[in-house]
């Protein structure tokens, strides 16, 4: 309910014009804000008193700043929105010339996308989980499981066999090149008999078949 007293007028909805402009600015900078309830009656105009704050403080303030958002101002936004949250109006108060509805409108349309592309968290300005951790990770009891099968169904292992060393074996068997050498040894066993002197007397005693022969076996090379 409207307060008692207050002239009930059919108030404009529609787009701004530049004569209401014109009066809205010259209302303000002649007598300032004030109260944006009266400010209406008072300017002349038929708009309601949040049409004509939005309307001022969006569009028609001298200190607006224009253009794009500067690098400086976009990670003043992402620090600012890590503290204050959706706070929208006052991280606008922190950026001089820029208005609240601006600040938010280019979050939701560019930082928010950037910091899901970074990999961050836009509501708690965290890396999300599951870059932090590995994608599927193994499930211990199917790897297990899955060991035990392997396990089973690979086969006994033979021992490892050079085959070049068997090989090489084989054709020495084969070739005569490979066969023992050749040592030219002469071993024919010859008898050394020592000269036995020759004593006079019986020649029984003198017969060299009455001593015991000490043969020696020489090896001759």
């Amino acid at each position: 309910m409207g307060k008692p007293g207050r002239d009930k007028q059919a108030k404009n909805q529609g787009a701004w014009s530049k004569q209401e402009d014109q009066k809205l600015i010259d209302y303000i900078r002649k007598h300032g804000e004030g109260c944006w309830s009266y400010l209406p009656q008072a300017a002349g105009l038929l708009r309601c008193g949040k049409s004509c704050r939005l309307r001022w403080i969006n569009y028609l303030r001298p200190d607006l700043k224009r253009g794009n958002f500067a690098e400086d101002e976009e990670d003043l936004i992402i620090k600012l929105h890590a503290l204050l949250g959706n706070r929208w109006s006052l991280i606008a108060g922190r950026l001089p010339g820029r208005t609240d509805n601006e600040v938010k409108n280019y979050w939701n349309s560019h930082l928010r996308r950037k910091l899901i592309n970074m990999g961050v968290d836009p509501n708690n300005h965290r890396l999300k989980q599951n870059l932090l951790r590995p994608h599927n990770p193994p499930n211990p009891a199917s790897a297990s499981s899955s060991g035990l099968q392997i396990q089973a169904i690979q086969k006994p292992t033979k021992p490892h066999v050079d085959k070049e060393q068997v090989s090489d074996a084989l054709s020495c068997v084969e070739d005569d090149s490979c066969a023992l050498p050749d040592l030219n040894l002469d071993l024919t066993a010859r008898f050394h008999y020592p000269s036995i002197p020759h004593v006079e007397g019986n020649p029984k005693d003198s017969s060299p078949l009455d001593i015991a022969p000490s043969p020696t076996l020489l090896l001759f090379q």
